[in-house]
């Protein structure tokens, strides 16, 4: 309705300009054909919006780094929120996609089920990555809405639960934790700013890095990009996100910059030494729709010595 109304607007102000410069009598009214023109865009507008929100494409960034990881792929997938576009088997069939691609390492960064999704649902999500089978192997870190905040009692599992079948599934579950893989590279994966936000805590990123040889590359997963700042102080290489869904819809996807809420809604950015990406999701929230971004999955090529 919301956007009906605004195209209407739109649409009567172009009319009202034609009427004006043409001064003839016409068949129709002003209001009539300004009507008809807001339905038929806006019944177009709706269906790009579905279309968006129901397709995934395959989304390739190529990063260069002086460090000697030689070459890595990285395939990166967030916000599924199963149960909102597919289901847990039909996750399988991008699965299935991702693995085509012949990743070294695949990232889950966050909200992978959503505060509804139901336990079958979790339960058949999380058997479809078995299907991954990267060199690295397959990680996974909590987004706001994976451990069932709002309403965990409604689904009929928690955080625990779903840590329990992602394992069971072959997935490595992080929550500020530092892992060194095969020599080559670091994943640092975070703990979702929500835990603070709701009485708990997660590492900072200082104290995160402290450790690390800084002649390997570092790739840091956190759900939020919120704390970019931190993360280039920290001189970390690439820091990947989700959260924002590339903002949904359109104007709304400027609203989380514009308010200092998200450091990035969607895409690329580099700051200093450090490389930011934000995925806007595989599938969406709350309704199949999405006019500001399209649904993705991230392959990212690192280039090295």
């Amino acid at each position: 309705m919301i956007h009906l109304v605004i195209i209407w607007l739109l649409c009567d102000g172009v009319t009202a300009l034609l009427h004006k410069k043409t001064g003839k009598p016409a068949k129709w009214s002003r209001q009539e054909v300004a009507g008809l023109f807001a339905i038929v865009l806006t019944t177009g507008y709706l269906i790009c919006g579905w279309f968006l929100a129901n397709h995934v494409w395959e989304v390739p960034y190529t990063l260069h780094t002086e460090k000697q990881t030689g070459t890595l792929r990285v395939v990166q997938f967030a916000d599924s929120h199963v149960g909102t576009t597919f289901n847990g088997k039909e996750l399988e069939k991008y699965v299935e996609e991702m693995q085509k691609t012949n990743p070294d390492v695949v990232v889950i960064t966050g909200d992978f089920v959503d505060d509804d999704t139901s336990k079958q649902d979790m339960i058949d999500a999380c058997h479809a990555l078995s299907k991954l089978n990267p060199t690295y192997g397959v990680y996974f870190v909590f987004g706001n809405h994976d451990k069932g905040y709002y309403d965990p009692e409604y689904r009929g599992y928690d955080g625990d639960d779903l840590i329990k079948e992602l394992e069971k599934n072959g997935v490595h579950v992080m929550q500020d934790d530092v892992e060194l893989i095969d020599n080559r590279f670091y994943l640092i994966g975070r703990q979702d700013r929500s835990e603070e936000q709701k009485g708990g805590s997660r590492a900072s990123m200082q104290k995160l890095t402290e450790n690390l040889d800084a002649s390997k590359y570092s790739i840091v997963l956190d759900h939020q990009p919120h704390d970019y700042d931190n993360q280039a102080a920290a001189k970390v290489d690439l820091v990947l996100s989700g959260h924002t869904h590339g903002g949904q819809f359109f104007p709304i996807n400027y609203v989380g910059e514009w308010s200092g809420e998200n450091d990035k809604t969607y895409g690329l950015e580099t700051r200093d030494l450090t490389n930011f990406i934000v995925t806007s999701g595989i599938s969406d929230w709350a309704i199949k729709f999405k006019t500001g971004c399209k649904s993705e999955y991230v392959v990212i090529d690192i280039e090295g010595k």
